[in-house]
């Protein structure tokens, strides 16, 4: 059996960062949805 998470900073701002949410259409609604309910941390 493998070790499945092995954690790299840049992986996880470049696929769940603020830029790149912002840059895309679902990401854009993700970044709404969450403001909505008022999430204080919007990204990672």
């Amino acid at each position: 059996m493998s070790i499945t998470y092995q954690p790299k900073r840049k992986k996880r701002k470049r696929v769940h960062g603020f830029l790149t949410r912002k840059s895309q259409k679902g990401g854009k609604r993700i970044l709404s949805q969450r403001r909505k309910k008022k999430r204080r941390k919007l990204t990672v």
